[in-house]
């Protein structure tokens, strides 16, 4: 003899089989989170929302992360003419680093912008026995997240204030020599690549 309870549970079962069947849909014992909805980011700020650089203040480029590329963005930010002198040269690695630290407007945020720098990040001129162009870094450019130093080599590298070399020649706090890491196509198209072992080569000064 039959319970009822469980006639009832059994049928219930047999019926959601057969809906789903008629329907096409392939039955499953996992749960499945579809997540949201894909979204589309355009990965460029409206003209309307760059403003326009005042007295006093330049107009510069610098890299974010934006779908898992690096994208150029234009700010304006306190700096004078490109020069040589290690003094000038050392305030634009800092006020390039600021923009690349502080969080994105809201027109970059909702163009896809954001910025894997960490707040904590430090930038120095060069060490005795360092090439003129290096700047040393508060952390190991190893250690950073991959995205974080490849947005500072190509802001670096594309700074007329730094030379506009199209790279950077950066060191850590300790005593390893400096790199020079070259912002390529393929950086741009994957920051993962400063993972990879051999991007950086070592530099003196007599090199």
């Amino acid at each position: 003899m039959t319970r009822p309870g469980r006639f009832s549970r059994t049928a219930l079962v047999a019926a959601v089989a057969l809906t789903a069947a008629g329907c096409g849909i392939r039955g499953t014992s996992v749960p499945v989170d579809a997540g949201g909805a894909p979204s589309r980011v355009s990965c460029k700020v409206p003209d309307r929302a760059k403003g326009t650089p005042t007295e006093g203040l330049t107009q510069v480029t610098v890299y974010l992360v934006c779908s898992s590329t690096l994208a150029q963005v234009e700010r304006t930010v306190g700096l004078t003419a490109p020069t040589t002198a290690p003094v000038e040269r050392l305030r634009a690695a800092r006020a390039l680093l600021d923009e690349l630290r502080q969080q994105p407007s809201r027109a970059e945020e909702e163009a896809g912008f954001s910025s894997a720098v960490p707040q904590e990040l430090k930038v120095n001129g060069p060490r005795a026995g360092d090439p003129a162009e290096s700047l040393r870094l508060s952390i190991r450019p190893e250690d950073l997240p991959s995205f974080a130093l490849a947005q500072l080599v190509c802001t670096y590298g594309a700074a007329p204030a730094l030379g506009r070399t199209h790279a950077a020649v950066l060191g850590g706090p300790g005593k390893d020599v400096p790199h020079r890491y070259d912002c390529s196509s393929d950086v741009l198209s994957d920051p993962d690549i400063a993972q990879n072992a051999g991007w950086g080569d070592p530099l003196s000064e007599e090199g």
